[in-house]
């Protein structure tokens, strides 16, 4: 008696696990999707790699990278980071750059986003399509429509102004839809990943005390994060935890008090409750603070009070404001049911400004510091309850 053995070649999967931002992420990759990547780089050898993982069992993580953004419900942003960490498990960084970025590119394309390379000599660079307004990061057009740049954070010593990219064309079918950069939820973290922070002022001869829970992951969101327009920047929320920490404690320091003194309030707690600094000192560069990094940094300048003020009355008292953005510096003003001091006429209704930054002197509700009071301003964001 003779048994006829048969032997068949399997693909072997590996489970992949990670904490991402209060929640575990779960995802099989598939020996196939390993594909491997030189440490250089041309148009031809872009086509190839994507040849080999486009022919590879790539299914699973795409299947589980759209199940996490829908259950957690995930801006365009915070799903792009975990794109981020899902590559860098596959491909590290550190260990073949192209190959890393790649990852990403696929993934978000192959999950619904029209995403796009160029090169660059031997820089490979990634977009993706956006209609939002971006102003510090590069882009190009095609066929009218707007690609800007994810990863030029990664090149110090690049200058696309004077260097000619490169698009490639590789179209993936599923890439269709615009990417935002609009954050309008955070991640539900883990009450365990806060630290506490006294943050501390005086308001009338009083010291007001506040034990503010703090997650330093809120920093690696926004690390790489672009200058958005204000309307997205205005209504970056805090985080669950942050918020229940702080807003409780505004809402009973003023719950006494009228309207205008509560904003009062809440304008010098914003204005003097954080040292000062400018970005190009802080940063190097323009750099936009969300309200909970704010609370969060050592420093912060005009833009980033100016948000965390919108964010504090907004929440709490939900009124009228409009942002004034002068040639160095931006303020608020707010709608009252009477103004004070000279008014900001916008649209045929009145607003008094709202300082929420250190000024020269002592700045009330309805004053202007006096530097600004014969320059011309835009209204660069209107709030409509």
């Amino acid at each position: 008696m003779f048994v006829l053995m048969l032997w068949y070649t399997q693909s072997v999967a590996q489970n992949y696990s990670f904490e991402f931002y209060g929640s575990t992420f779960n995802f099989e990759l598939d020996e196939s999707v390993k594909v491997k990547f030189s440490d250089t780089v041309n148009e031809k050898m872009l086509r190839t790699f994507y040849d080999s993982i486009n022919k590879s069992k790539y299914q699973p993580i795409v299947k589980a990278l759209i199940s996490h953004k829908e259950k957690h419900q995930l801006n365009d942003w915070l799903y792009y980071q975990l794109i981020r960490k899902t590559a860098q498990q596959i491909a590290p960084k550190a260990a073949n750059y192209y190959r890393y970025t790649l990852y990403k590119w696929f993934f978000l394309a192959k999950t619904g986003y029209d995403a796009r390379l160029a090169l660059e000599k031997d820089k490979i660079l990634f977009y993706v399509l956006s209609d939002d307004d971006i102003s510090d990061i590069p882009f190009y057009t095609s066929n009218g429509k707007q690609y800007v740049c994810l990863n030029i954070h990664d090149y110090d010593n690049i200058d696309l102004k004077k260097n000619k990219i490169y698009p490639v064309d590789i179209v993936i079918p599923e890439g269709k839809n615009s990417f935002s950069y609009k954050v309008t939820q955070m991640p539900e973290f883990k009450s365990e990943d806060y630290s506490v922070k006294n943050i501390a002022f005086n308001y009338k001869q009083r010291v007001y005390h506040f034990d503010v829970l703090m997650n330093s992951e809120i920093q690696g969101i926004f690390r790489n994060y672009p200058v958005v327009d204000f309307d997205s920047y205005f209504n970056i929320p805090l985080s669950k935890h942050t918020y229940s920490s702080l807003i409780p404690s505004l809402k009973k320091n003023i719950a006494k008090m009228s309207q205008k003194k509560g904003v009062d309030y809440l304008m010098r707690f914003t204005r003097n409750a954080f040292p000062y600094a400018d970005d190009d000192l802080n940063f190097g560069k323009e750099k936009r603070l969300s309200p909970e990094q704010t609370l969060f940094s050592e420093y912060s300048d005009c833009d980033d009070r100016a948000a965390l003020f919108f964010y504090l009355v907004k929440e709490i008292y939900n009124l009228p404001m409009i942002a004034l953005l002068y040639p160095t510096h931006i303020t608020m003003a707010v709608q009252f049911t009477k103004p004070t001091g000279k008014p900001i006429i916008y649209n045929g209704k009145r607003y008094s400004v709202c300082e929420a930054t250190p000024q020269d002197r002592d700045l009330k509700v309805g004053q202007l510091s006096s530097k600004l009071q014969n320059v011309a301003y835009e209204v660069v964001y209107a709030y409509e309850p």
